[in-house]
């Protein structure tokens, strides 16, 4: 088949977070999940991988890294957050089936809804007989979802299924140290430490608070740093 030189997308205002990349994601625990991840992605894994996880472990993350590692190996990808494609109809899944790698996040989204389940469960059959590669998303494992095709629930359980699971606080520390890296946010380890035990413990509100921090201190000129973080956040 065709290969395109980027992981593609729908004209939907579905694009791929730049820094959603593996390089970027704190493994702690997940090492196994990422590198199952990892082969898959670049055609060489499972063709089927089903990872699962509370809000926070990254599980989107993940599967949009999945699509940029497949980049340089040539391999058309697709991103499919099915919790922003509900307005839409199924049939955008139509012809998805040719392309190298799908990667479907929020399947959850689609529970009890006849059509988008239906769709879904032929996605899966064409996809195999395809032989291409095929990684889904959720918030819990799959007979733990409200599916109402049994044929679908036996097939999101067809390949290796994985838990991804929260970080703990010395991951979450080293985690939100990266990202403030990846922005160009010199965060030492005790301002760091600072954040993640006077915040949230989620790592997505993590993420929002240091973005908030980010813009702060370029428009005030300053350091992030703990009486600059009191000061922002009110604490």
């Amino acid at each position: 088949m065709n290969s395109a030189s980027a992981p593609q997308q729908l004209p939907l205002g579905v694009t791929l977070r730049d820094d959603a990349r593996f390089e970027n994601y704190q493994t702690g625990d997940n090492g196994l999940v990422c590198e199952m991840l990892r082969q898959s992605a670049v055609g060489e894994g499972e063709p089927f991988l089903y990872i699962w996880g509370a809000q926070g472990t990254g599980c989107s993350h993940l599967l949009q890294a999945a699509c940029h590692a497949a980049e340089p190996r040539k391999r058309t990808a697709v991103y499919l957050p099915l919790n922003e494609l509900l307005s839409l109809s199924p049939v955008i899944l139509e012809g998805m089936e040719h392309l190298d790698l799908v990667c479907v996040d929020n399947v959850e989204a689609v529970a009890t809804l006849p059509e988008w389940e239906e769709a879904l469960f032929h996605l899966y059959n064409r996809i195999r007989q395809e032989q291409n590669t095929l990684i889904v998303a959720a918030h819990s494992a799959p007979r733990q979802l409200s599916i109402n095709l049994p044929d679908l629930v036996s097939r999101l359980s067809w390949g290796a299924v994985f838990s991804v699971v929260a970080l703990h606080d010395e991951d979450k520390i080293q985690a939100i140290q990266l990202r403030a890296k990846i922005r160009g946010i010199d965060l030492a380890e005790d301002v760091a430490r600072y954040l993640v035990h006077h915040a949230s413990r989620s790592m997505n509100d993590l993420c929002l608070m240091l973005d908030r921090l980010d813009k702060a201190s370029l428009m005030a000129q300053r350091k992030v740093t703990i009486p600059f973080i009191k000061q922002e956040m009110n604490w």
